[in-house]
């Protein structure tokens, strides 16, 4: 065990002091993002800014250029979805989880391929097409596009995108030294499938309370 424990460590033995602990706070609070989401909670948006915010400069310095933008729009459509959440269908509930609809799901494909095509331009134009990673993290953004406005917009299948997303980017964030942020997604890979059966479990039902 020490081994591993030594290996992990190893990774980031020339890595700023100040870059480790941001990845660990944004870790934190990528936690309690995902956990917050799964209780249906408001504070999700809030925890989610704070994270995003940060791996947005971390990401950047690693030259994870799809990922980086991905978390600036995370910070950008949290504003949004916490404004939606607490849109209220009447004097005591707030809006509900629900599927999506086949306009919905139509434009979930658009979302998807435009993502793509966006992050393969911003690519080419930076001429970072060098190593596999990069288009890896081209087919993960669009990914995590599409799961980040369906749970904005309070989507059970928000859940599913998210699923896969997180079991692609934990080889990929191991292979570029974030371990820490590698065994964090495997972490969500497992609390996302719990969320997609509380979400599926309170489907349709109008919460009173934002926070739980």
């Amino acid at each position: 065990m020490s081994q591993i424990f030594d290996w992990i460590f190893s990774q980031y033995q020339e890595t700023p002091t100040n870059l480790v602990i941001l990845e660990l706070i944004a870790i934190v609070f990528g936690f309690l993002t995902v956990i917050y989401s799964k209780r249906e909670n408001i504070l999700v948006f809030p925890t989610g800014m704070v994270q995003t915010g940060i791996f947005v400069y971390i990401l950047f310095v690693y030259g994870l250029l799809g990922d980086m933008v991905i978390n600036a729009y995370y910070f950008i459509v949290s504003i949004i979805g916490w404004y939606l959440w607490t849109r209220k269908v009447d004097d005591s509930h707030y809006i509900p989880i629900t599927k999506t609809t086949t306009k919905e799901k139509l434009w979930s494909v658009l979302l998807f391929v435009g993502t793509l095509i966006f992050v393969t331009i911003m690519y080419l134009l930076a001429d970072r097409f060098d190593v596999w990673t990069d288009y890896v993290d081209t087919l993960t953004t669009a990914i995590f596009f599409v799961g980040m406005w369906l749970m904005a917009k309070k989507k059970l299948e928000n859940w599913v995108y998210w699923i896969v997303g997180d079991i692609i980017t934990v080889p990929l964030y191991w292979y570029k030294g974030l371990i820490f942020t590698s065994l964090q997604f495997f972490v969500f890979t497992i609390i996302a499938i719990y969320g997609f059966k509380a979400w599926k479990k309170n489907l349709n039902k109008s919460p009173q309370t934002l926070l739980k």
